[in-house]
């Protein structure tokens, strides 16, 4: 009997945990033809998250647990469970209830026809505010012009992946994680299966603002050098408007009488320069941050502990 695996990455999960786990247990028990494991990530939770894991664990043997020694947020969190999974098809979702536990039915189908990947394709998602929507809508396609990857539009990182792909993902290590993107790269046979959103089941965002710029920060330099080819036509196009003006100036100055000393040509030609001198320093910094980070080989995570991976 195959074994399906379901990786759900946990921060202060306390008000929706116990209607995740039935529901997720509910689907995953419907599957009669698998067996399943249930392995929940504590990403370092602030609340009772941790407890309930632990009475989870204690009261099915299904269920596993991973407790980090701290936040090291949610790209993370994934890894770690799949990491530690035994499955030959593994399947991510969030606690929160917003990707529908019942859509695990349909990818499950979906592998059994020959897909390596089939991930979750929102049609609507309710109980999301305006600017996220157009953000979030604006941000994929933005990624997939500056990208050579193909990253599926109006996606999370609701999916299932076959083992063939999971073990090429696993074997990527980088630190500044985007893994909906990683899972794009390794390509494979990968599909669809549309949903709807719900609204969050309980609980607050586990995404702000902040985050978000974070995780496109993250989209953007680890699938694309085109900033760096903006900020090398910067350069150009800055040196081409200081070239004409000098040789504008050279042309008042031996060719007329029409020229007068001020200041206003010489300020806007510095504050233009060294504003664009600010950005293309900012775009390389990223990049240079980014190698800096890989080089000193931390590990991605640290486990506090691990529970029912003995059962």
């Amino acid at each position: 009997m195959k074994l399906i695996s379901v990786i759900v990455p946990c921060y202060n999960e306390e008000e929706v945990f116990e209607t995740s786990y039935k529901r997720l247990t509910e689907v995953l028990t419907s599957l009669y033809r698998y067996d399943y494991e249930l392995i929940f990530v504590n990403d370092g939770s602030k609340d009772k998250t941790i407890e309930l894991l632990k009475n989870a664990v204690l009261n099915d043997p299904k269920v596993k647990a991973i407790n980090f020694s701290r936040n090291f947020g949610h790209q993370i969190a994934i890894t770690a469970g799949l990491d530690n999974c035994k499955g030959d098809a593994a399947i991510v979702i969030d606690a929160d209830l917003q990707d529908p536990p019942k859509a695990i039915i349909e990818m499950v189908e979906k592998w059994e026809q020959g897909f390596d990947v089939v991930y979750g394709k929102r049609r609507e998602r309710a109980g999301e505010s305006t600017f996220k929507l157009v953000t979030a809508k604006w941000f994929y396609r933005f990624i997939n012009r500056l990208s050579d990857v193909d990253i599926p539009l109006d996606t999370g990182d609701f999916r299932l992946m076959d083992r063939k792909a999971l073990d090429q993902f696993l074997s990527m290590r980088e630190l500044y994680r985007f893994v909906r993107g990683m899972v794009a790269w390794v390509g494979f046979n990968q599909t669809f299966v549309e949903y709807d959103r719900d609204v969050r089941f309980a609980g607050t965002t586990k995404y702000p603002l902040k985050k978000m710029l974070n995780l496109a920060s993250d989209a953007i330099l680890s699938f694309s050098n085109v900033p760096l080819k903006i900020a090398s036509f910067l350069g150009f196009i800055t040196s081409a408007f200081a070239f004409i003006g000098i040789l504008y100036a050279l042309y008042m100055r031996l060719f007329t009488h029409n020229y007068e000393p001020g200041w206003t040509m010489l300020m806007l030609a510095v504050l233009m320069i060294g504003g664009i001198i600010l950005i293309v320093l900012g775009i390389i910094g990223g990049y240079i941050g980014r190698i800096y980070g890989e080089i000193k080989k931390r590990p991605l995570y640290i486990i506090n502990d691990k529970l029912g991976f003995d059962k």
